[in-house]
């Protein structure tokens, strides 16, 4: 074996280390999409809010839009509101053992190339 040859274990951990980085980006685009639609949830309740009880509203179907009465619209509202963040709850122990895993492989990796005589130059 040359010593320009990774060992598979390291090439395993390296493997690992992407993947978990990987992981850790599609978590924190998962939270900013959660995020945003708290955000236009809240915009929404505010302005529903600020207008009378008879007021007609208008909630999304599909492509059309249809008659709806306020108390069930702020309901739905409320219940997606909920719904948002009990996703962004979860979302946020997966980004924080994913940042754990990465602290560990990296770990490894760092600990790995100390011993390791791969990338030194020893002609």
């Amino acid at each position: 074996m040359s010593n320009q040859e990774v060992p598979p274990w390291l090439k395993e951990q390296l493997e690992r280390y992407e993947q978990l980085q990987q992981n850790l980006q599609s978590v924190l685009v998962q939270k900013q999409q959660v995020d945003l639609e708290r955000i236009e949830i809240d915009k929404a309740l505010e302005e529903l809010n600020k207008s009378a009880d008879d007021v007609k509203v208008y909630k999304s179907a599909g492509t059309v839009m249809v008659s709806s009465n306020k108390a069930d619209v702020v309901k739905n509202l409320t219940e997606s509101k909920d719904l948002s963040n009990t996703k962004i709850t979860v979302l946020n122990k997966q980004e924080e053992r994913l940042k754990e895993s990465l602290k560990e492989v990296q770990e490894k990796l760092d600990e790995a190339m100390k011993r390791s005589p791969i990338g030194a130059n020893t002609q």
